[in-house]
């Protein structure tokens, strides 16, 4: 599983926040609300967003935004529009002075703003957990990532808001599969770009992707250089070189890491699966070897970073 695969397959299992925004200027949202990752779509109109640690950025109809938390940002009318609500963790909506919020009103289901027939639209997907294997990709992507929108409108966009404020059974089933496309999209539109991560773009390395996809399709085989350079056919040497100066780092670095971090999301996916069954799936001989390697790697035992317990 590759860690835009684990994209999908993370945030999905927990479910994510999701809302339409009809608003009218001028108007200003304030974002505390702490979330690893928040994809925002201009359905209608255009939006300002204004990161506290990096350049604002304005976005038209169409365009879509994914932002890394969880610093805190302000989405506008206009960077100089003073906030009129603050969303806090647990989407928790209050006033600029922490106050019952009265600007903002519900317009329906998964709907809210200042004027039911507002020129601005906008969608919010908030994800409120990713996993160690998102984690991955998450940290070589910028604050905020943008998809500009092309000569049509956004099929994506389009789904999301004709089915974000329908109330039948298993829609949120649909609309998270929705938002996964949406930002697996808009991900891997930056992804193509030179600034994408070295790891990401050795996989168009006929050496170094092939090892890379082993290493993540089975990282329960006892891979070795040795038997990793006879699956690619070159020898050690060429695997050795290939894969450090394509990925960053040796492929048994890279393997120990990869397995780590599933082994973390294991841990919180599944909580009823034993560490040894979990140390079998990522490959270590035993759960006392992989709880000392985790220990090491997270600086708490894999049981405490099961229940969240800090270190």
């Amino acid at each position: 599983m590759d860690p835009l695969t684990a994209l999908l397959e993370g945030p999905r299992a927990h479910g994510a926040f999701l809302l339409r925004s009809v608003l009218r200027p001028p108007w200003s949202l304030r974002i505390e609300d702490e979330a690893p990752l928040t994809v925002l779509a201009v359905v209608r109109g255009d939006a300002w967003l204004v990161p506290d640690n990096a350049e604002a950025v304005r976005l038209g109809t169409g365009d879509v935004a994914v932002v890394r938390g969880p610093d805190p940002y302000l989405v506008a009318d206009d960077p100089g529009t003073p906030p009129q609500a603050v969303i806090r963790p647990g989407q928790e909506c209050v006033t600029p002075d922490g106050g019952h919020l009265t600007d903002l009103t519900e317009f329906g289901v998964r709907t809210w703003g200042d004027d039911p027939d507002g020129p601005t639209v906008l969608l919010t997907g908030t994800y409120p957990t990713v996993g160690e294997v998102s984690r991955r990709l998450l940290a070589a992507v910028p604050s905020v990532v943008t998809a500009r929108a092309g000569t049509g409108p956004d099929p994506l966009v389009a789904m999301l808001a004709d089915e974000i404020d329908r109330d039948v059974p298993g829609q949120e089933a649909v609309l998270d599969r929705v938002l996964d496309l949406l930002l697996v999209r808009v991900l891997r539109e930056w992804l193509d770009r030179p600034a994408a991560p070295a790891w990401y773009r050795a996989h168009g390395d006929p050496v170094a992707g092939h090892a890379l996809r082993l290493l993540q399709d089975q990282p329960e085989h006892p891979w070795t250089v040795a038997g990793l350079a006879s699956a690619t056919g070159v020898s050690r040497a060429a695997l050795a070189r290939r894969f450090t100066d394509a990925v960053g780092e040796p492929p048994m670095t890279y393997l120990a890491t990869w397995r780590l971090a599933l082994a973390a999301d294991l841990l919180r996916q599944h909580p009823d699966a034993t560490l040894t069954a979990i140390a079998r799936q990522v490959g270590y001989r035993s759960p006392f070897t992989l709880s000392a390697a985790f220990k090491r790697e997270y600086g708490r035992s894999p049981q405490h970073y099961r229940l969240r317990e800090p270190a």
